[in-house]
């Protein structure tokens, strides 16, 4: 509490809730209902495998309408986004997407990807920017079945669409990196959890994503995302709201500094009641967290706003204190690993990860039945996806890690094969170019180039504005357009230059103009050939030639 008249404060802020209150009129004729009484929130730990299933018959009678064509793509949408599946464009098939809170997938849930994968034949999976799994190319049945039997596997796609809370997200390395502040994974759990309450209760204007990182590296965005708790040397967070990349991006507002751990739901608590009374519930353009700190009159006032919404939560009388179960390693460590960049020693002794990034992170199908039969009995041993699209294979003794080395010998081998691309528009219907497609064609050139890791850097390739590549984090991005040239309208990219991600030095990249899709991988190749002619990796000369991109992106944009 912040002085004993903040509660009189809060009231006359909440004063103008008429999209709250408009939202609330419709969401009693919803169909689905909710365990909500008021503003309380069922703890979803009391939500019953069962209970999540009965809400799965409003999705399998969407989906029956669907393909049936009693209702349109759009109507679908908006029912199918809720439990995390979307028609893939052209309507013949649809995509799921499983849950990971954490990114964690332990060899439960990896044995029911894997065992799905055989049963029904899916022939297309991605790892996403938010840590979890997508199933493609499935049809009416198999995408309705998958959904309900995820649920006696732990895994909950309700919400992983839709306006609702997003899969939490954590720095993939929590617990066992080396330099991390301290393990921020058991109070993303806690959070994942809290949150998984809201799914049954009124939605908000739009999605809500909340993040935890460990370090300065600020993997997961953690200071330009909806809710970023931000791990500090002290062992406390720093909470930074209403960030998010895409249309008009913005970085998130400190709104408190040195929180303690068992604290985090009042905060959440606080940020779901904020985008509640704020958010923007009549253009859906204009519905994500990022857009109130404009609406509210800047920064400064988005902070006394979401301050007034904590007061309130405190004022309650509610107890979200919690204690969080540490996650301790207790393995020990065998023999030491070989040398190779993709194997990394964690800050447990003699105990190591080894990182997978399938290029466009889209793994072969059987590599998941070929992943768990070699670390099925490996004790303690689990799978983390990373927001890079990349996942780490951690708590392997040396003599384990060369086996899980071998069984992800197709990963990417340099920084530039392990660049982010999104779905793409073959099979999102938002999308507009290729993502997928362009990044194997990329990677194809720098491969004939022969050019050595370092020398082309990690890039981020999304295929429309929508930023599901992180466009706007890398020093290179491409967000996916059109360019019309006489009268006809090509395929093209625009290109970002310059952004950067890390905790205090977040930059957004700047927009130096359209590139047509058939000469970017020309562009690629001169950048290339000047590193590599420099005798300096890809850092190296951009530190010696800091205009060099621009002056070689200008004969290539249009």
């Amino acid at each position: 509490m912040r002085g004993p008249n903040s509660y009189e404060r809060r009231k006359s802020v909440d004063s103008p809730q008429k999209p709250c209150y408009i939202f609330f009129r419709k969401w009693k004729k919803a169909p689905i209902k909710g365990f909500r009484k008021g503003r309380e929130t069922m703890p979803a730990e009391t939500i019953t495998p069962s209970q999540w299933k009965e809400d799965y018959k409003d999705f399998a009678e969407a989906t029956r309408k669907f393909y049936a064509k009693e209702i349109d793509a759009k109507t679908y949408k908006g029912i199918s986004g809720g439990f995390g599946s979307y028609a893939q464009k052209g309507g013949a098939a649809s995509m799921l997407r499983l849950r990971m809170p954490g990114g964690r997938i332990n060899k439960d849930k990896l044995k029911f990807i894997a065992d799905s994968i055989e049963t029904y034949h899916i022939d297309k999976v991605h790892f996403t920017t938010c840590q979890t799994v997508q199933l493609h190319n499935l049809n009416e049945s198999t995408v309705c079945t998958l959904a309900v039997e995820a649920l006696s596997h732990g895994i909950v796609t309700r919400g992983g669409g839709g306006d609702f809370p997003r899969n939490v997200m954590v720095s993939p390395l929590a617990g066992v990196e080396e330099g991390e502040y301290f393990d921020v994974l058991p109070y993303a759990m806690k959070a994942s959890d809290f949150l998984m309450g809201y799914i049954r209760g009124p939605k908000l204007p739009r999605k809500l994503k909340v993040c935890f990182s460990n370090t300065p590296k600020n993997v997961p965005h953690a200071t330009f995302r909806d809710l970023g708790f931000v791990a500090r040397p002290d062992g406390r967070f720093d909470v930074y709201s209403a960030g998010g990349l895409g249309n008009r991006p913005a970085f998130g507002v400190k709104v408190a500094e040195a929180v303690e751990p068992s604290r985090i739901l009042y905060y959440i608590q606080a940020m779901y009641e904020t985008f509640l009374a704020y958010g923007n519930y009549e253009n859906r353009a204009k519905a994500r967290t990022r857009f109130m700190q404009e609406a509210l009159g800047g920064p400064e006032n988005y902070k006394k706003a979401y301050l007034e919404k904590l007061d309130g939560v405190m004022a309650s009388g509610r107890d979200l204190t919690l204690t969080a179960e540490e996650m301790p390693v207790t393995k020990k460590g065998e023999g030491e690993a070989p040398k190779n960049r993709r194997i990394l020693a964690q800050k447990q002794p003699g105990l190591y990860t080894v990182k997978y990034h399938p290029v466009g992170g889209s793994p072969k199908p059987e590599f998941f039945g070929n992943l768990y039969q070699v670390i099925k009995d490996m004790d303690q041993v689990e799978l983390r996806l990373s927001p890079d699209e990349a996942l780490y294979i951690i708590n392997c003794t040396a003599p384990e890690a060369e086996q899980v080395l071998e069984v992800t010998a197709d990963s990417a081998s340099t920084t530039f094969e392990e660049s982010v691309a999104c779905i793409g528009a073959s099979i999102c219907q938002q999308g507009v170019r290729d993502s997928q497609g362009l990044i194997k064609k990329l990677v194809e050139m720098e491969q004939a180039e022969g050019f050595a890791d370092g020398i082309l850097p990690q890039i981020h390739i999304s295929g429309c504005p929508s930023s599901c590549g992180t466009h706007q984090t890398g020093i290179l991005g491409f967000h996916g357009g059109v360019k019309v040239i006489d009268k006809v309208a090509k395929p093209a990219f625009t290109l970002h230059f310059g952004g950067c991600d890390l905790q205090d030095k977040e930059r957004m990249g700047d927009q130096l103009g359209v590139m047509l899709e058939e000469n970017i991988p020309s562009f690629l190749r001169t950048l290339g050939q000047a590193v590599a002619a420099s005798g300096k990796d890809f850092e190296g000369w951009l530190s010696e030639n800091p205009e060099g991109v621009r002056e070689l992106a200008a004969g290539y944009l249009c």
